[in-house]
C-alpha cells in the first residue's frame, strides 16, 4: 500500500455510522487509528487506506461484528476466517464462491447470495427483504468482501461487467467506482454483481501459510484496490468520457493538452501500472456495458459512439472483453426481475 492509496471521509463517517457511538467514543476510535477527529466534518477530506483499514479490524474487535453491525445477525469475530478456509479447500473459484456464498447466507439475515451461471455470464444475486434497501455502503462493503476473498483465492484480479444495487446513487460514489467498476447502476430492481463465467473455472491453489498472511494483512490487503481519484489515469479516464471516441486524441496530443512530454506521460502512467492504450480500451468496454444496459440503444449506435468500423467489429472485441457476445449481456441486464 503506497502514500497514494487514500479512502474518502465519507467511508469512514458510514463506518462508524452505526457500530460507533458518535461523541467522545468517536474521537477515541479515530484518534487510536491516526485520524483526526477534526476531519470528520471536511466533506473532501481523506485519509490513508491503511489507517482506514486498522480503523475496519477496530470497529469489528469492538463490537465483535466483521460487517460493522449493518445486519440483525451480523459476521460474528472469525467469520472472514472460517470463510477463507473452507473456500480454498474447493478446487475452483466457482466452487469456492459457492461455498463462501453459502455461508454468507448462513450468517447474514438481510443478504442472501447466491451464484448463477448464465452460459458466458456470471452472477451474484443478493436476495433481500422487499422493504427499503440497505445503506450503499452497506453492499459495496459485501462486495468488498466477496470480492477480495475471490481474487485472492483466484490470485489475480476478477474484472467486474457490472454491479446493480438497489439503493439511491450517494453523494459519494468516486472511491466505489476506482474498487471496484466504472459501471455501477443504482436504483436498480435487485442487487447483483456481474462478471465473465470463465473465472469460475480458475484453479484455487492457496495453502495455509498463505492463508495466515491473508488474515494477517486483512483488510488492508483487499483496499489495496484503491487508488488515488486524482491519479493521471483516473483523469485521462474522465477527460475520455466526456469525448466522442472519435475525438479521443492521439499520445503526442494528449501529452500536450497535459502540458508534459510524451514520454513522460507514458512513465508517469506506468508508474500507476497503466498504459494510454489500455485506458481507452477499459473506456470503450465500461461505455459499451453501460449503453447495453439502455434497452433503446442500437447495437449499431454503440458500436458508432464507441468508433467501431461497423457492428461486427464491435461484437468481435465485446467478446474479447467479457467473453459474451452484446446480445447475451443485454439479455442478462434487461432480465425481468420475476
Amino acid at each position: 500500500m503506497t502514500e497514494k492509496d487514500t479512502i474518502s471521509m465519507q467511508l469512514v463517517r458510514e463506518a462508524l455510522l452505526q457500530s460507533c457511538a458518535a461523541g467522545s467514543a468517536t474521537s477515541e476510535v479515530l484518534k487510536r487509528v491516526g485520524i483526526d477527529p477534526q476531519q470528520l466534518g471536511q466533506l473532501d477530506a481523506r485519509v490513508p487506506a491503511s489507517a482506514y483499514a486498522q480503523l475496519w479490524r477496530l470497529l469489528a474487535r469492538r463490537c465483535h461484528d466483521e460487517f460493522f453491525c449493518m445486519d440483525p445477525r451480523g459476521l460474528r469475530s472469525g467469520s472472514l476466517a472460517f470463510l477463507c478456509r473452507s473456500s480454498m479447500a474447493q478446487p475452483t473459484l466457482g466452487a469456492a464462491l459457492e461455498s463462501a456464498l453459502s455461508f454468507l447466507s448462513l450468517m447474514l439475515e438481510h443478504l442472501q447470495p447466491v451464484l448463477v451461471r448464465q452460459q458466458s455470464l456470471a452472477e451474484i444475486v443478493v436476495g433481500e427483504p422487499e422493504d427499503a434497501p440497505r445503506r450503499a455502503f452497506t453492499y459495496f462493503t459485501f462486495w468488498m468482501i466477496v470480492h477480495g476473498v475471490a481474487c485472492w483465492l483466484a490470485g489475480r484480479r476478477i474484472p467486474i461487467l457490472a454491479i446493480e444495487l438497489r439503493c439511491t446513487e450517494p453523494d459519494f460514489c468516486d472511491d466505489y467506482r476506482v474498487m471496484f467498476s466504472e459501471n455501477l447502476q443504482f436504483g436498480r430492481p435487485r442487487t447483483r454483481m456481474i462478471f465473465a463465467a470463465e473465472c469460475l473455472d480458475l484453479p484455487v491453489r492457496r495453502s495455509v501459510d498463505e492463508l495466515q498472511r491473508f488474515l494477517a494483512e486483512a483488510p488492508a490487503n483487499i483496499l489495496v484496490k484503491y487508488r488515488d481519484p486524482a491519479s493521471l489515469a483516473r483523469r485521462i479516464r474522465h477527460d475520455l468520457r466526456a469525448l466522442p471516441a472519435a475525438a479521443w486524441p492521439e499520445t503526442e496530443a494528449l501529452a500536450q493538452r497535459l502540458c508534459i512530454s510524451a514520454s513522460t506521460l507514458r512513465r508517469r502512467l506506468a508508474d500507476e501500472g497503466q498504459t494510454y492504450q489500455g485506458l481507452k480500451d477499459s473506456v470503450r468496454r465500461e461505455l459499451a456495458i453501460t449503453w447495453l444496459a439502455e434497452a433503446d440503444v442500437s447495437f449499431a449506435d454503440i458500436a458508432a459512439r464507441l468508433g467501431f468500423a461497423d457492428t461486427s467489429s464491435f461484437y468481435k472485441v465485446f467478446r474479447k472483453w467479457t467473453g459474451s457476445n452484446p446480445g447475451h449481456y443485454r439479455s442478462l441486464i434487461l432480465l425481468p426481475t420475476d
